[in-house]
């Protein structure tokens, strides 16, 4: 049979299919559209106004009347519009991000520093990253190196990095370490003296002559720094001190390290950290030991859940939101490349509550 007298295919429709409109085009000539992103240009054509003021209105708020902006940002709502920071750094060389690594994300210490970090970042329109390090100066220095290009800044707080290799972070971006001295860095500390003479003179007071210190990480700056001040203060008061290592600023090492606590023979503790405070306390109480009467103890930073404790814990409060504030504003002061926010109220104080007594 010649290909002319060959009858037609016919191809039925799948039983659920709805037959179409007359007039309507074929599914197949219609090609699906691939939703496209909303873009500064849409949402001027949308509010009436020029692209270079929907670019001033959400990278610089406050540069343009009120009544304008708020037509702007009610087009970007509508349209769904999300900055694209890869698409902002290509004119302006700035990404819209900052860069906070800490040491554990589960330790409550970071939340205030995060809290007051964020809030500073936000009122400049800028977003926060946060990474974690997990304690390893190895993993610390891998993260900043993925972070550094799609950030404008860096925060590390508590740092356990050799300085050279914060300084090299430093040379690309500006970068602030937090409860960390690197020299030709800036660095936010504490002033840990308010709170360890009140602390000291606290136990003087109740009639303890023997304090053990439980360090920190040995790689941890901080920890070498307020046990050096605790044996300063406590040796001017005639007091004597020993130190306790741990392997964490954890509740797990805390609990590790509660015999070696026993065995210095000390009637107080003053732990590098609440959390190691409070394994300490978990541990000597499954074992019996009165507490405060027959060891007082006072932890350090002030943690959410510092007062949740059986007994509370007393505890020396350091100012992590106003850190992580003024390490924003630092960070800041060198990309506008203005003068370094001169810092002066970040003391230390001691929060009394119910772990501390006079010795047996």
């Amino acid at each position: 049979m010649s290909t002319s007298d060959a009858s037609p295919e016919v191809v039925l429709p799948a039983p659920d299919a709805k037959a179409p409109e007359a007039g309507a085009p074929e599914a197949s000539a219609v090609p699906a559209k691939t939703k496209r992103a909303a873009t500064i240009y849409d949402i001027a054509q949308l509010a009436g106004v020029n692209p270079s003021t929907v670019s001033r209105a959400l990278s610089r708020p406050g540069r343009i009347n009120e009544k304008t902006a708020q037509k702007i940002h009610d087009a970007a709502r509508q349209l769904n519009y999300v900055a694209n920071p890869a698409a902002r750094a290509l004119p302006t060389g700035r990404t819209g991000t900052l860069g906070l690594i800490v040491a554990d994300i589960t330790n409550p210490m970071f939340f205030d520093v995060v809290r007051g970090a964020e809030r500073e970042a936000a009122e400049r329109n800028y977003t926060l990253v946060l990474a974690e390090f997990k304690e390893s100066a190895e993993m610390e220095l891998l993260t900043a190196r993925r972070l550094m290009p799609s950030v404008d800044g860096l925060i590390l707080a508590t740092s356990r990095l050799l300085p050279d290799d914060v300084r090299a972070l430093g040379q690309e971006k500006p970068v602030v370490v937090i409860n960390r001295q690197v020299d030709d860095v800036d660095s936010i500390v504490a002033d840990v003296d308010p709170g360890l003479t009140e602390a000291i003179d606290h136990l003087v007071g109740l009639g303890h002559r023997r304090l053990a210190f439980v360090s920190g990480p040995g790689r941890s700056w901080m920890s070498r720094h307020r046990w050096n001040r605790t044996r300063e203060l406590c040796a001017e008061r005639g007091i004597e001190t020993v130190r306790v290592p741990s392997t964490q600023p954890d509740m797990a090492a805390g609990r590790a390290a509660a015999t070696a606590v026993l065995e210095t023979g000390a009637t107080a503790v003053l732990a590098y950290n609440d959390l190691l405070a409070i394994g300490i306390m978990l541990e000597l109480r499954s074992r019996g030991v009165e507490m405060p009467a027959q060891l007082s103890l006072i932890g350090f930073d002030d943690i959410f859940g510092s007062d949740f404790t059986t007994p509370a814990l007393t505890s020396i409060r350091s100012p992590h939101i106003a850190s992580g504030s003024y390490a924003v504003q630092t960070l800041f002061a060198h990309l506008g490349g203005t003068d370094v926010p001169v810092i002066t109220d970040l003391a230390t104080t001691l929060i009394m509550r119910e772990s501390t007594a006079p010795p047996r």
